[in-house]
């Protein structure tokens, strides 16, 4: 191993920006079991799924029509 290495030169990772963070969320117990069986039938991980979903929502721009009681 060197004592020093130069990276000068060196390229960025052009991947850097779809990196995932990861964050703490609180969600129904009904909503995650929901995306659990629809996991399991798709055959991709739950939080995968979410994350699909949530992205999806972002791209379109939907936004959530509701008012409080």
């Amino acid at each position: 191993m060197r004592k020093e290495y130069n990276f000068t030169k060196a390229n960025k990772n052009p991947y850097a920006k779809q990196l995932k963070q990861q964050i703490t969320i609180r969600i129904e117990k009904d909503t995650i079991n929901y995306f659990k069986q629809l996991s399991s039938e798709i055959g991709i991980p739950y939080q995968n799924l979410i994350n699909l979903y949530l992205k999806e929502c972002a791209v379109s721009k939907k936004k959530l029509n509701f008012k409080w009681a």
